[in-house]
This record gives C-alpha cells, sequence and structure tokens, in this order.
C-alpha cells in the first residue's frame, strides 16, 4: 500500500493571524505546516506545527529554502510592515513559480471624532510632533523604531514594548513601559489619564488586539500620529483565516 504524499506549506508569522491559521492546519495528515518567525522577540509564541526562527538571508536564501524543503505553497502572514520579508517572498515565489497569498487583516480607517496625522515615515513623525505642540506622548511604534524620537528633548515620552529596547535611546524624558496586548479599553482610558498623555504616536497595525488606544484618544479629544503601511506587492490577498483556507485548498487542489 502506498503512503499517501505530505505536501508542505510555509507561512511566514509572527502575527495573530499567522498563528491562527496555523492552529486551522495542524490536524491536516496530508499537510506539513512550517512556520518561520524572524526572532525578534527573545520568547516566541510557538505556533502549531513545525518551527523555523531567523532570516533565509535575502531572496537567493529564501528561494533555496523553499525549493530544498518542496514548499508547494507560501502565506505571507508577516507584520503589515515587515514590508522587507514581503518583498523578498514576493520575488522568490515569482522565481520559483510558487503559489503565494498575502494574509493581512484590514488597516484601522480614521472614524468621525478621530484627529489623525498620518505619516510615510518615523522622521515625518517626529515633524508632526512638532507642529501639534506635544508635550506627553505615549509611544507605541516598537522598540526599533524609537531612535528618531530621541531627537525631541522637550517632550516626555511613555514607550510602550513588549520586551525592552537593546539599548533604549537617550530620551531626555521618558518612562519605559513593557506590556503586551490585547489592551482594554478601560485600560487605555486610565493610562492617558494618569499619564496626561496628550498624543500617541502608533502605526496602522489594524486588528483588535491594539485599537482600544485609538478610541480612548477620540474620547479624550487628542490627536494620533499614525504611520501609515508601507506598500506592499500586488498579490492574492485575504482579509482572515477563512479566507485563507479557501485560497490554500484551491491551490493544493489536484488539477484536472
Amino acid at each position: 500500500m502506498c503512503k499517501a504524499s505530505i505536501t508542505s506549506v510555509l507561512i511566514l508569522g509572527g502575527t495573530s493571524e499567522g498563528y491562527a491559521l496555523a492552529e486551522a492546519l495542524a490536524d491536516r495528515a496530508d499537510l506539513r505546516v512550517v512556520t518561520s518567525l524572524a526572532g525578534r522577540t527573545s520568547e516566541p509564541r510557538r505556533p502549531a506545527g513545525a518551527l523555523r526562527v531567523g532570516g533565509f538571508g535575502g531572496v537567493d536564501g529564501l528561494a533555496a529554502y523553499l525549493a530544498g524543503g518542496r514548499i508547494a505553497a507560501v502565506i505571507d502572514a508577516t507584520h503589515p510592515f515587515a514590508a522587507t520579508m514581503g518583498d523578498h517572498a514576493a520575488q522568490a515565489c515569482a522565481d520559483l513559480g510558487l503559489p503565494l497569498l498575502r494574509l493581512e487583516r484590514p488597516a484601522w480607517a480614521p472614524v468621525p471624532g478621530d484627529r489623525w496625522e498620518p505619516v510615510s515615515d518615523w522622521y515625518g513623525a517626529v515633524v508632526a510632533l512638532r507642529m501639534l505642540g506635544a508635550r506627553r506622548v505615549l509611544l507605541a511604534v516598537g522598540r526599533q523604531a524609537l531612535a528618531p524620537f530621541a531627537l525631541l528633548d522637550d517632550v516626555w515620552f511613555l514607550v510602550r514594548c513588549v520586551s525592552p529596547p537593546s539599548p533604549l535611546p537617550a530620551f531626555a524624558h521618558a518612562e519605559l513601559l513593557l506590556d503586551r496586548g490585547p489592551f482594554d479599553l478601560d485600560a487605555e482610558r486610565m493610562l492617558l489619564e494618569a499619564h496626561n498623555i496628550d498624543c500617541i504616536v502608533c502605526k496602522n497595525s489594524g486588528g483588535s488586539a491594539s485599537a482600544a488606544k485609538l478610541q480612548a484618544a477620540r474620547e479624550r479629544g487628542i490627536p494620533v500620529v499614525m504611520r501609515e503601511r508601507p506598500p506592499r506587492p500586488a498579490l492574492p490577498a485575504a482579509a482572515d483565516v477563512a479566507a485563507a483556507l479557501v485560497w490554500l485548498r484551491d491551490v493544493l487542489a489536484p488539477q484536472p
């Protein structure tokens, strides 16, 4: 009796959607699901299925991994701001003729009452803070994007990160808060009130885990300096796991 063939699928992960997709595929006996994480956090949450951690070594390294692992399909479920990995995946999959899906939660959109200042980079955010006259700022941009804000020596920052920056830039006035979402609306309200926050700086990550700060800012009437998402290659896209499962079913279906 012939053993049923097993198809390998690579998830470029790091988001809640990537974890949920791996979980949804975990019991499939016909699939080997590998999630790749960048390794930027010291103790990442382990996804269902196989795990690899670290970079691939550019487009050529990723292409070699895909070919060597006999990967049949790739789902890019990286963070909306992980543009370099997305570009590498698009190029490597195009070179090998592999199907590639972008699994990405929808971006946040302003609603009546929001005071958003959209920017395309962090130095633009620094300029926006000066124009707004901000003095006490919740900085929720991730630990790798802090350095430009240390230029503002007349602003106090509440720097919220998942893990400690190494090193923390030389802010003139700052307090470090280590915390991980999801964040509760009442807690966000209290945080802004307790620290007298008059502006928030963040990325347009989308999703519900960190959206409460936007409602709290709206209620408080304070501006949000919002970094817009970087452009991504034109790819098939899914906004949720259910749509990604349909795409995967179709691309892996035997051809007539």
